[in-house]
Order: C-alpha cells, then structure tokens, then sequence
C-alpha cells in the first residue's frame, strides 16, 4: 500500500463512516482485540453484531463481535476515577485514558478477487480499521434471497440487513433446533418447514406432538396462527390424526386417521418403550419369543381376558417364567389405553405415508390427545419411522443410478428428540441410523428438544446444522457446542441470546455462526409464502423446486 487514496482507505473513514475502532492485538485462535474509536458510545454495540476488518491487501476479514469490555491505559483509574458529579474530568478521561474494547472472531476472508467467502486462515495487521458489516457484505456471505435461500432473520441491531439459509444444504443432513422450553422452537421449526415446502426442497414428516404444525396453532398470548395446512391448501401439506374427536373440535382440516392394528406392532416397535413401561431387561427380552410362539396376533393373546392354551404350555414348560409373563401382560395394559390402537391386522397407513411423500405433500400426524403420553408418542413415532425408512432404503437400492427413480428427499422432524437418541439406544434405533446416514437414503432428520445434552455424543456429531435458542444448562450448552471450533467465545454468545425469538446459527447450511432476530410469523410471511395462491400456482412452483433439486 503506497499511494496516499490507498493509505486513507486504509486508516479513514469507510463512505464516511466512523469506523469503531481498530485492530490492536489478538491471534486468529484466541480471536482479535479491537479498540473502540473514543467518538463512539459503547453502549450502542452488542454481542453477535457483525463488523469487516479492512486489510491492507485489500482483503476484508468478516468477523463476530463477541465480548466488550471497559480498559483504560492507567491502571490507577479502576482505584481513583472522577468524582461522581466531574463531567469535565470523565469527559477527559473517556477521551484519553478509559477506552472500550471489543473481542471479535475473525470467520471469513472477502477477497476482491473472489465471489466466494473463504475460511479464515490468518488475521489483519495491526491498526486495520474496522467497520460494522454493511448489507451488500452480509448478503455476499449468506447469499441473497432466493428459491434456494430462506430469509431467516436479521443479525442483532441490524434490522435492514437479511440473513439467509442454504436450504440445499440445510437438508443434505439431519439438524437440529434447541432451547430451553418457552423460547420458541416450534416457531422457528415452523419457519424452516415452510421455507422447505416452498421451495420444494423436501417433502417433511411431522411427529407433532403437541398440535403445532397442522392446521392452526395458538401461541402462549392466546393468538391463534396459521399452520402449515393453512399456509399450503393446495395439497403440498396433508394433516394425518390420532385423535380426531379433539382435531375436529380445534376446526382442523384432517386428510386421514390413522389406525394401527395390534398385529402389525412388532418386538422392536415396543423395545423404545421398555423405560416408559417398566419393562425389566429380561422382560423385554422375551419379547422376541413371544411375537415367534404366539405369531402376528401377540399382542391381542396376551391381552385376553380368554384363558390361552399356548401361554400355559409355555409357562409348564418352562421357556418363559409366570411371573414375567404376568409381568408383561400387566404393562401391556398400556395398549387398550390407546384409541388409536385397534385389534387385527389393521389399515394400509403406511403405505399411504409414504405415497403422500413420495408424491411431494408433507405429513402433520397430529397426536391430540395422545400428545401428552410420552410413550404414545414414542411408540407411533418409532412404528411409522422405521417402515417409511425400510421403504426409502428399498428404493435407493432399486434406483441404483437412476436419479429419477430415487425417492423424493425427506426429512423427519422429532420433538422430545433426546428420547428416540439418548446413548443408552441411539446405537441400535432407526433414528440413530438416520443421522448417521448423512442422507445416504434420502432421509435425514430434523430433531427439536430442550435437553440436546441427552442425545448421543456420535449422533450430535452428525447434526449438520444447528438452530439454538436460549439454553442455560452447562450441559446442554456444550453438547450444542461439541465438535465447533471456536465454541468458548461462541458460548458468550448464546449466553446473552433474549429469551424470545433470537437464535445462534452454525454449521452446515450457513458459512459462518450468525446470531439473529428471527423473522415473525405473521401476514407479512403468509404473504411472502403465497399463502393466497391457487393450487395450481402452488403445485407449479413445487414442481419447479423439485425440478432444481434433481437437476432436470
């Protein structure tokens, strides 16, 4: 840098702008120190706000902000300050002794010569000025608004400025949505599944545990709002019931219900449930058996109140002790409880899943009633899971490079996600296989949960993007954390997050953690979703989000 226009670019002012301050110290693993310019107050400025280091190459370096802190070059100051009523002397001192200091994570180089944003790999020299980030630089890091792209929210006190998702990216792995309860999860799902099924992205399958997805959902101020069946009438959304009595009375549009017969259920469909319904290990061990002795009708036999000549043989004969099959045929009470549970072979459910999917609608099953019973729950979620996945890994195999023939991609969104994943059963469950996947058979997984310390380490390893509200657990900050780089100052970071709509970002389907404002719910989103749109319109656009995912 030799010529005077170069020199003031360098040490001046950005488009006439005060820059905040300027590059004195740090290291690009301890991240930078920045003093704050004495024009500015310190009180204006936050954690999680974005600023641009401007390099002396011409390189800007796009970082974080994330601690302030006061310093002053006398250490006799903290000992002595100005009295109380002395504005002239806090005045001085604010100008020439005491000074604010920002800790900034460099993330990423702008080089001019390149669109694209690069890891950083080195840090700006001494006394490079820096500079909040403007919208043109956000946008070149997280892309502009497109089919591709959801508008997520803004960073904090950067209101103007968007803040978009790579949905391609977002959906290429499982991920996760977290926070402490209270903090908004369903809402910021919400806004994910509808950006994807506006794009055409994926077709999702909805576990909706507590009625928050279908057709209408009413938030803690008693503000009812619009679901996902409302924002896409077209047929993009289908809503699937357990309950119907209670989805009716909530004036919810349902497509199906649906029963499943006892025969159907299986020994690996009940094991998830060992916990919930005190099953001892050597009860649920017996399980197995029982299914191969007494055939697909198991669970009606040893719920009968008929005497069963087969139980009693085995009993006399001692391949199963009495006071263990007492001991089942007691927890198996469970199963009459459940209305959704009928005798015989049942429907064809599953088969109707997945075809709905596979044809490009979404699935809300709504649990009503049964949403407030952990192990209807689990069970239905467990059954229906494991089939659509046998059935996704059956295609994949018969569509062996034929693109066209694949399976449209899915996504599979679990509440209370730690028990279908905790380490105890991640390792031999179809969700943990989903995760580890990586999307090798079409499907991954969304995951919403408050404790995500209670998920297996393996698993949250393969969680490609992370959405985190307000967590305050020691253990649930770092098992959001595990495997980030960075994650100490990050950690300040999420600390400090507002208890309601604000969310930490990182991982696969954005460049760099960014800390926003997530985007409200409302007619401004119904709109910018076509929520008014014909269904022909809705199904054109779907097929044209489809089209740019296969690359035809």
């Amino acid at each position: 840098m030799t010529n005077k226009s170069e020199m003031d670019t360098y040490f001046g002012e950005r488009k006439g702008e005060t820059p905040l301050g300027m590059v004195v110290g740090g290291s690009l693993s301890s991240g930078l120190l920045v003093k704050l310019d004495s024009r500015l107050s310190i009180e204006r400025l936050a954690v999680g706000r974005y600023v641009v280091i401007q390099g002396k190459s011409g390189r800007k370096f796009f970082g974080l902000v994330t601690d302030i802190a006061l310093d002053a070059t006398n250490p006799d100051l903290v000992r002595q300050p100005p009295a109380p009523d002395d504005a002239f002397a806090a005045e001085v001192y604010s100008r020439q002794v005491a000074y604010g200091m920002l800790s900034v994570s460099p993330m990423l180089m702008l080089d001019p010569e390149d669109d694209q944003p690069r890891p950083n790999k080195t840090v700006p020299a001494h006394f490079a000025p820096v500079h909040e980030a403007s919208a043109e630089d956000v946008e070149r890091v997280f892309g502009a608004e497109d089919e591709k792209h959801l508008f997520l929210g803004t960073p904090l006190d950067m209101e103007a400025v968007h803040v978009n998702l790579d949905l391609d990216r977002f959906v290429e792995r499982s991920s996760g949505v977290f926070g402490k309860s209270g903090t908004g999860k369903s809402f910021l799902t919400r806004i994910l599944l509808a950006g994807i099924i506006r794009a055409g992205r994926a077709s999702a399958l909805i576990f909706d545990m507590h009625n928050d997805y279908g057709w209408a959902v009413k938030e803690e101020g008693g503000h009812e709002v619009k679901g996902l069946r409302q924002l896409f009438p077209g047929g993009q959304v289908s809503v699937v019931t357990l309950d119907e009595d209670t989805s009716r009375s909530r004036g919810s549009k349902v497509d199906r219900v649906l029963k499943i017969g006892t025969q159907q259920i299986e020994p690996e469909d009940v094991e998830m449930l060992s916990g919930l319904l005190g099953l001892s290990d050597v009860q649920t061990g017996a399980l197995p058996f029982l299914r191969r002795r007494l055939g697909p009708g198991w669970i009606d036999r040893l719920l009968s109140d008929t005497p069963d000549d087969e139980l009693e043989k085995m009993v006399e004969d001692e391949r199963i002790v009495s006071s263990t099959l007492g001991a089942i045929q007691r927890k198996f009470e469970f199963f009459r409880r459940m209305g959704f549970l009928v005798p015989g072979a049942g429907d064809d459910a599953v088969d109707d899943i997945f075809r709905r999917l596979n044809q490009g609608s979404s699935v809300v099953l709504e649990f009503g009633r049964y949403g407030n019973t952990l192990a209807a729950y689990i069970l239905v979620a467990n059954y229906l899971t494991r089939r659509v996945h046998e059935r996704y890994v059956r295609k994949m195999n018969e569509a062996v490079g034929k693109k066209a023939d694949e399976p449209r991609p899915l996504v599979i969104v679990i509440e209370e996600a730690h028990k279908f994943l905790d380490p105890a059963v991640a390792g031999h469950t179809v969700f943990g296989n989903i995760a580890r996947e990586l999307r090798k058979y079409n499907v991954t997984l969304l995951i919403v949960d408050q404790r995500p310390s209670g998920i297996d380490d393996e698993v949250m390893s393969q969680i490609g993007t992370r959405v985190t509200c307000l967590l305050d657990n020691e253990a649930d900050i770092r098992a959001v954390f595990s495997g980030v780089s960075g994650a100490g100052a990050l950690r300040e970071v999420l600390a400090r997050l507002d208890t309601r709509q604000q969310a930490l970002i990182l991982g696969h389907a954005v460049p760099m953690p960014v800390v926003v404002r997530t985007r409200d719910y409302d007619e401004a989103f119904y709109q910018w979703l076509g929520a008014t749109d014909d269904a022909g319109e809705r199904k054109q656009r779907a097929k044209r989000g489809s089209e740019a995912l296969f690359g035809e």
